[in-house]
């Protein structure tokens, strides 16, 4: 084997088997007390997201974040469960599809109550580019063999 050859293969073995890394979100994504957000739901696990975890028992009470989160528990299942599928890179698909319907579907609730121009322009922006992304997915899956 070429050694160019090897040391891709040994950097996407490496790749493959490394830990997810978990996002540094910056102090103010952290909520705010008293302002409607998701206050007290950081650091919160996979499980506690579950339909009737701590993400139910900590729900926004405005209209605007139910809105902003509404989709996360299908998004959450139909992920896992699309990741469950045997070939690696149908799981990888079948889990990227909710997951951008996810952002798309927090973009709609930025456009219906958002007020910063660039913030509803991103929200746009994030709307027309998943929504290409999933279709270039299903368009990928029909042609994978069944």
């Amino acid at each position: 084997m070429k050694p160019r050859a090897l040391a891709l293969g040994l950097a996407l073995a490496l790749a493959a088997v490394a830990p997810a890394v978990a996002l540094d979100l910056p102090a103010i994504c952290a909520g705010q007390a008293g302002g409607g957000g998701m206050a007290g739901m950081s650091g919160m696990s996979a499980d506690q997201s579950a339909p009737g975890g701590a993400m139910a028992a900590a729900a926004p009470s405005d209209q605007a974040h139910r809105d902003l989160m509404a989709g996360m528990d299908t998004m959450n299942g139909q992920m896992m469960q699309g990741g469950a599928a045997a070939d690696i890179d149908v799981a990888f698909v079948c889990a990227m599809m909710p997951h951008h319907q996810g952002a798309i579907d927090m973009a709609r609730a930025e456009l219906a109550h958002g007020d910063d121009p660039w913030v509803k322009e991103f929200a746009q922006r994030v709307i027309d580019a998943q929504s290409a992304e999933i279709a270039q997915m299903q368009d990928w899956l029909a042609r994978q063999p069944q």
